[in-house]
């Protein structure tokens, strides 16, 4: 099906998939996995069901950030030094990204949800040892912390380029070299991921791979499934769907290995 012949159903079922991946997001993360592979099912051409998922999930990330504004206060240096790498590696993927022939990135695509489903699976263990390392009071000398640059840098690229597990390596990447809270370092890694995903998103505006209909509709919808999730907090346990998310990720990278 080409991109153009969507019809009403297939933009309502995008719709819907990007409610759904809003609310996960919210609770738990990983909800490119959800959206990315519906684009695809609806007939879109990889790279630009990756372009349009990223604008479509823009303005969740620019909400998670507002979110934790008050927790950002007091890292107007750190998030000086970061937020422009983080911009910068957005960039980067997003111009790899574009530069990938469809041939190509369709036979990365399995690989890419494999790896995004891993990044999920191990967000709670790496939460559980950032939570054990700051509690042992470390310390850095305040030159390491600049040395994040560079792991931020090169994350960045992988969130222009593809994005859903960002957070998780950006998060594990403060938490060997940034010395503060977890609920710091989580408004941070956001502040990091929105500048990522945004520039990525920008360069994607002029790309001519956009689908402006599904980007539209996903983005109303993604916005939606966020406040859903905010609501949805606390009677939905975040662990049990984060792994049906990475259930459901594994399966669809697997299915998408197998020749058909």
């Amino acid at each position: 099906m080409e991109p153009g012949t969507l019809s009403a159903l297939d933009l309502g079922l995008a719709g819907l998939a990007a409610v759904a991946a809003g609310a996960v997001n919210a609770l738990a993360g990983g909800g490119t996995l959800i959206t990315f592979p519906a684009l695809i099912a609806l007939g879109l051409p990889a790279v630009a069901a990756n372009v349009t998922n990223t604008i479509a999930l823009a303005p969740g990330h620019l909400g998670a950030t507002l979110a934790q504004k008050k927790d950002l206060a007091g890292q107007r240096a750190r998030v000086t030094r970061l937020v422009p790498a983080a911009i910068l590696g957005g960039l980067a993927g997003g111009l790899l990204l574009l530069f990938t022939s469809e041939r190509v990135f369709r036979q990365l695509v399995p690989l890419l949800i494999l790896l995004a489903s891993a990044l999920l699976a191990v967000q709670e263990p790496v939460r559980a040892w950032l939570l054990r390392r700051l509690a042992r009071g470390s310390r850095h000398a305040s030159h390491a912390e600049a040395l994040a640059i560079v792991p931020v840098f090169a994350a960045s690229i992988y969130g222009g380029y593809f994005g859903a597990g960002l957070s998780v390596i950006v998060l594990a990447a403060l938490g060997l070299l940034v010395d503060d809270s977890l609920t710091r370092l989580n408004a941070t890694k956001q502040a990091i991921g929105f500048a990522a995903n945004g520039a990525a998103a920008v360069l994607f505006l002029f790309s001519g791979q956009v689908h402006w209909a599904v980007g539209l509709v996903m983005a109303v919808g993604a916005v939606a499934g966020g406040a859903l999730g905010g609501r949805l907090a606390g009677r939905v346990r975040p662990a049990t769907l984060r792994r049906v998310v990475v259930t459901v990720g594994v399966l669809v990278g697997l299915a998408y290995l197998i020749p058909g």
